[in-house]
């Protein structure tokens, strides 16, 4: 049953929303609000686990899921509605608990920090958060996912660990800085889109895969994944960013290796599975040298 649980709630993968958080709420250090810290994480957490469990709901009720009913780990969902493990209301649920968690925590936070904004940006995050994959926008099927995505997962946790430490929103300091984080893990869906591609045609799910097609999607997969280490010489070039940032170029070839998988075997589920984790490791690694060069 834990294992199943784990599994629903896609625990692996929240990384992608603690590593930038903890990477926003660093970049100014001064009088650190750690009570702050661990709610702000606490919401972060709470609000990617419930689009983790939306999603899934989601796609339950497209049929997305359901047209391939194999368990990849990286991508398709996690099969447990189609392996009537729990049902699509347990996940519609269990989102709307993770959700009032992530709330309940956001209040306290903005009663910490004595300033309601908080819970006015958080409502934003929120509904993107939802929308990303449940109706009526949809963003996920109308070609819109990615920049939700890069959104929520770049400028949200980056800029909302800035303002919980600092005060200070918008800030353009921790936008810049935010990109490396947004663009790597919106390569990462990039990246399990592909194999998806097939079946999400098949329910007019539009992700950017096809714009190129999965022959071609290789192509923005490495634009999307340059643009990421451009901005980190950026994030150098400003003073921002510690000159040891620049060995995370080394972990460039981890990109070179997922995008030749996705070139030359696009149609096979079981080999993308490691273009898939070579970019989940990429964008974690990354994320722990970037909250390094903060210091260095």
């Amino acid at each position: 049953m834990l294992k199943n649980i784990v599994r629903a709630l896609r625990l692996p993968f929240i990384t992608a929303s603690i590593l930038p958080f903890i990477f926003g709420s660093l970049i100014e250090r001064a009088d650190f609000n750690y009570l702050g810290f661990f709610l702000g994480l606490l919401a972060a957490i709470s609000v990617h686990v419930s689009a983790n469990l939306i999603n899934d709901y989601a796609d339950s009720q497209s049929g997305a899921d359901a047209q391939d009913k194999r368990f990849f780990g990286f991508f398709g969902g996690s099969k447990l509605i189609q392996e009537n493990v729990f049902s699509a209301r347990a996940y519609l649920l269990a989102s709307v608990f993770f959700a009032l968690l992530a709330t309940a925590s956001v209040v306290a936070l903005a009663a910490v920090l004595e300033n309601i904004l908080v819970i006015v940006y958080f409502i934003a995050i929120v509904i993107l958060s939802w929308q990303y994959s449940a109706k009526p926008c949809q963003f996920s099927y109308r070609r819109m996912g990615e920049l939700i995505l890069f959104l929520l997962f770049g400028p949200a946790p980056v800029m909302g660990g800035y303002f919980i430490q600092t005060g200070v929103f918008p800030d353009l300091k921790s936008f810049i800085l935010s990109i490396p984080f947004g663009l790597l893990t919106t390569a990462i869906l990039f990246a399990n889109e592909v194999p998806d591609y097939p079946e999400d045609n098949k329910v007019k799910k539009m992700t950017w895969v096809s714009i190129t097609g999965a022959d071609k999607a290789y192509l923005l997969y490495f634009l999307i994944i340059i643009s990421a280490f451009a901005a980190i010489i950026a994030g150098i070039w400003l003073g921002y960013l510690g000159k040891i940032t620049l060995i995370s170029f080394i972990l460039i070839i981890m990109a070179i290796k997922a995008a030749g998988i996705l070139k030359k075997h696009y149609n096979d589920k079981t080999l993308l599975m490691r273009s898939s984790a070579a970019t989940i490791n990429l964008q974690a690694l990354v994320g722990i040298i970037l909250i390094i060069g903060l210091f260095i």
